[in-house]
């Protein structure tokens, strides 16, 4: 479960994120959206504890900071961040290691096999297209077998077949009882997988709703997002 209570961060006289409070329970799939400039960049990295900020996040009840709560979060940033002299397989040993996950050699080869880069396996960082390291990225998070994960703009840049893979891996994670949190522009990318959406502008969530409360008013993701930014 994440919980975020009355986050609030500043840069000089701009206030980037204005007391956001929402959590994220087991089991649950979470689309934050918002237009460029709402906050979500400064939430997402606050979350991920790349941030300083006032207010508290907590990861199964333990400080995001933590070493506890970090072994249980996953993060996909927008932008892959690979070692341009790791392997695909070596940038999957380093997490191991860094993790202490003992032996999982075969959740690695399985996790390579499902984003087909059994074969680049030895390829280096700095070989990889945008894709290929967006995949690597995904499978280094997803290796830990996070309890909570978070995916900043996970399908920018993967082809057709590992989109629908990554769909599928969402719904696999929410069935283990993992909280994801999804943020995107591509509102029609989660259409039919996610549970509430958390909708910002101007630095505050400003509208969460669940898929059951939308479906009842026979609303889509896509006019709820621009009635609530726009209108």
């Amino acid at each position: 479960m994440l919980t975020v209570k009355n986050l609030y961060k500043q840069y000089d006289k701009i206030i980037a994120a204005n007391n956001i409070s929402f959590d994220v329970q087991d089991g649950e799939i979470a689309v934050l959206l918002g237009p460029n400039g709402a906050g979500k960049s400064t939430t997402i990295k606050c979350i991920a504890g790349l941030l300083r900020y006032e207010g508290s996040i907590d990861i199964c009840g333990k400080q995001n900071k933590s070493i506890e709560a970090k072994r249980l979060f996953g993060y996909v940033p927008e932008t892959p961040a690979l070692y341009e002299m790791l392997t695909v397989y070596e940038h999957l040993e380093f997490i191991a290691q860094a993790y202490n996950l003992g032996e999982c050699r075969q959740r690695m080869e399985n996790l390579l096999e499902r984003f087909e880069l059994a074969d680049k396996k030895d390829k280096l960082g700095k070989e990889l297209s945008k894709g290929m390291q967006q995949k690597v990225s995904i499978c280094c998070a997803l290796l830990i077998e996070p309890k909570v994960i978070l995916f900043d703009e996970p399908m920018v840049g993967l082809d057709p077949r590992a989109i629908k893979e990554l769909k599928g891996i969402f719904l696999e994670l929410k069935e283990k009882g993992c909280s994801v949190i999804i943020s995107t522009h591509i509102i029609d990318s989660v259409e039919g997988i996610w549970d509430k959406t958390l909708i910002m502008k101007n630095g505050a969530v400003v509208m969460s709703r669940t898929r059951e409360d939308l479906e009842k008013s026979a609303e889509s993701l896509e006019q709820l997002f621009f009635q609530v930014t726009e209108g």
